[in-house]
């Protein structure tokens, strides 16, 4: 099978009507591959939580040669646009964790290891000159400790944040709510050429998808899934950088909040963040000091140059999670089962380990020891 047959699979299953995200996550954790979904019977479909008679029935009536996924996948290749899949070794490994992973990303520029240290800053499109100032402040401040800012392309605080990192000689990833060949707004065209040039532009959207309103909420999930934390600067009360803060909470990530001025419309989201229990922050050295935690055992690899010898900076948590694990795929069920830790706990535990380079996580939510590791003795 070409890589282009594979890519049209990935595109072919997420164009069937009514697999959504977290139907399409189950489809790839049980079988595997877009193609093994499209190839097995009815009746093991109808297997999975989710797929009724009529989604199985819609899955098994694929088309191989639907004109619109080839003009696709044409354009892709045109602009050289890369697609991302679940299973891909260079999807974003947080992104991958969250409930609701885009099964597909398109992806215009460079993703690092180093983007995995990531914060997301977002704000008021109508931002005032002190939104734009301390935007400017943290974001430099955060690119001067090493991470990747993840923002939204819009208008006001976001524009600030990818401005700001790029002129700090940072990296930064603009998540979009249209595909990755449109531009949007406007006069971010010179704005969109560096962030390519310092990182990427991300989307979920196929190609020439305008953008639409709908699409934003959408879109933010992902931005509070690439990252560590999200930094809302400025707010009313209806901004959608208070869904990213949401989204942020629910997948388990830190919110933090610059307050405003009483009674100023850009201040009231953000200060009710803080009353509803926000990190409050004046400097990128608060969000430092509170995902210090995180990034000391996130950012840190493993010492290969005695091999063999026991890690010396995992918890007593990760290090039961090795012990369980071989060069054998294991499933995550199994895992739980064996170490006695809650589904959350291990698959935390489990994508520390990943970006830390102790273990890989293979097609079918498996696992196993990356090639060199062995188990830690306690």
């Amino acid at each position: 099978m070409t890589d282009r047959d594979e890519r049209y699979g990935w595109l072919a299953l997420k164009a069937v009507p009514g697999v959504g995200d977290v139907l399409y996550k189950r489809l790839i954790e049980r079988f595997g591959s877009p193609r093994a979904v499209i190839t097995t019977t009815q009746k093991e479909l109808m297997t999975v939580e989710g797929v009724g008679q009529q989604i199985s029935e819609r899955i098994k009536t694929f088309h191989p040669n639907n004109r619109e996924i080839l003009r696709e996948l044409d354009r892709v290749d045109k602009l050289g646009i890369r697609l991302l899949t679940l299973v891909d070794e260079h999807y974003p490994a947080r992104l991958k964790a969250i409930y609701d992973p885009p099964p597909i990303l398109y992806r215009k520029g460079d993703l690092k290891t180093q983007d995995q240290q990531a914060v997301a800053i977002v704000g008021a499109r109508r931002a005032t000159e002190y939104g734009r100032w301390i935007t400017e402040q943290i974001t430099r401040g955060l690119v001067s400790r090493g991470f990747t800012i993840v923002s939204g392309m819009a208008r006001g605080i976001d524009s600030y944040a990818h401005r700001a990192a790029v002129s700090a000689e940072g990296r930064t990833i603009a998540v979009l709510g249209c595909g990755v060949d449109v531009l949007y707004p406007k006069e971010n065209q010179s704005l969109r050429d560096e962030v390519i040039a310092h990182g990427c532009l991300l989307s979920e959207f196929s190609m020439g998808t305008e953008p639409h309103p709908n699409h934003f909420p959408q879109r933010n999930r992902i931005i509070s899934g690439l990252s560590l934390g999200t930094v809302v600067v400025e707010a009313g009360l209806e901004s959608g950088a208070l869904i990213t803060a949401h989204y942020a909470l629910d997948q388990n990530r830190e919110v933090f909040a610059v307050p405003g001025n009483l009674g100023a419309k850009t201040s009231l989201g953000t200060n009710r963040l803080i009353k509803q229990g926000a990190r409050l922050v004046e400097s990128a050295d608060d969000i430092a000091e509170e995902l210090s935690p995180q990034l000391s055992s996130a950012a840190k690899l493993p010492d290969r140059t005695n091999e063999g010898h026991s890690p010396v900076d995992l918890t007593a948590e990760e290090a039961i999670l090795l012990e369980t694990l071989s060069h054998e795929p294991k499933h995550i069920d199994h895992i739980s089962r064996e170490t006695r830790l809650s589904s959350s706990q291990t698959s935390g535990f489990l994508l520390q380990l990943e970006l830390r380079g102790y273990v890989r996580q293979l097609a079918g939510n498996l696992f196993v020891l990356n090639q060199g590791e062995r188990c830690p003795s306690r």
